[in-house]
């Protein structure tokens, strides 16, 4: 309901434009008041204050109606598109329709995280969201907050201990590591036992310098107990580790969820690392001016939704 007697103005603001835009539209103040939900008294002593604003008459009457002056008219289209634009950002925090939306989110995502969340995400949007689109990109350890804070990103999946104090962050599921070697490897049960694992050849994955950042730990502990001679490769990808190590007898630690992923397709065999190891903590990482957003609220509750609170 536009109340105008409520109102007090000391210049103008966008109800006073709505005024003068449906003046122009209807050229009759009673029209006016009608499409306003208001009174013509209203309307007329509101005509009153912007004609001295203005220094100009704005309407004059023409038989039943009104009609604009040049000034007026010369405003018209002013006053229209700031309208136009008031209306989007009114739109803009209105509830998000995933079913009618077309808009893209952008993900920052390490090699694992393409592989581990992108399935199961872009299923479940075809589902709730058939028009929304998703864009992965590669994920820096380093410098994925100025990303998260600029727009570029909507949000950050993986493990990161060293996020921005100022992003905010959503706990998904905690994961641990195995190990893989290819079917056919010819000591398949002696590289289970901490003995034989450690006499193996490894490729070792070094992406803790490639977004992997809760992976630095790990990557100390495989360095400090596999003797230097036993290190066949290092690499800075998970993914390229374990397509090495599908094709020659070398064995690589790996993420358990991307192990258990991946070993089917690779034709590997996969067993629990007979070394301790750190688990990490994954989450969901995004800044604080989109945590109300009700677009950026709706893909947060699709991720917790299909990866929250796995072991």
């Amino acid at each position: 309901m536009f109340h105008m007697s409520k109102m007090e103005y000391s210049g103008i603001d966008f109800r006073d434009l709505r005024v003068l835009d449906a003046l122009i539209r209807e050229g009759s103040i009673t029209r006016a008041a009608v499409s306003l939900e208001t009174t013509q008294p209203a309307i007329s002593k509101l005509l009153a204050r912007l004609r001295l604003r203005f220094d100009d008459p704005l309407f004059v009457r023409r038989g039943s109606g009104v009609q604009p002056t040049a000034r007026a008219v010369e405003m018209a289209a002013q006053i229209r598109a700031l309208l136009e634009m008031a209306d989007r950002l009114w739109q803009e925090r209105l509830p998000f329709d995933p079913r009618k939306s077309e808009k893209t989110f952008s993900l920052l995502l390490t090699d694992v995280g393409m592989v581990r969340f992108l399935p199961p995400l872009v299923a479940r949007l075809s589902e709730l969201a058939p028009r929304v689109q998703v864009r992965a990109i590669p994920l820096d350890s380093r410098h994925f907050a100025l990303k998260l804070e600029s727009g570029e990103a909507d949000l950050a999946l993986g493990a990161l201990p060293r996020a921005a104090g100022h992003l905010r962050s959503q706990r998904l599921y905690s994961d641990g590591y195995a190990s893989v070697v290819r079917r056919g490897h010819p000591r398949p049960a002696a590289a289970r036992t901490r003995r034989g694992f450690l006499d193996e050849k490894h490729i070792l994955i070094t992406a803790s310098e490639t977004g992997h950042a809760a992976h630095l730990e790990t990557q100390r502990v495989l360095t400090g107990a596999i003797a230097r001679a036993n290190i066949l490769l290092q690499v800075p990808s998970f993914i390229a580790g374990a397509i090495v190590a599908s094709q020659t007898d070398g064995v690589a630690t790996l993420p358990a969820n991307l192990a258990a992923i991946i070993a089917e397709p690779l034709g590997m065999t996969v067993f629990k690392t007979p070394v301790a190891l750190p688990r990490i903590e994954i989450a969901q990482y995004w800044h604080e001016r989109y945590h109300r957003d009700p677009a950026h609220r709706w893909l947060r509750s699709i991720t917790l939704d299909l990866f929250g609170n796995r072991a």
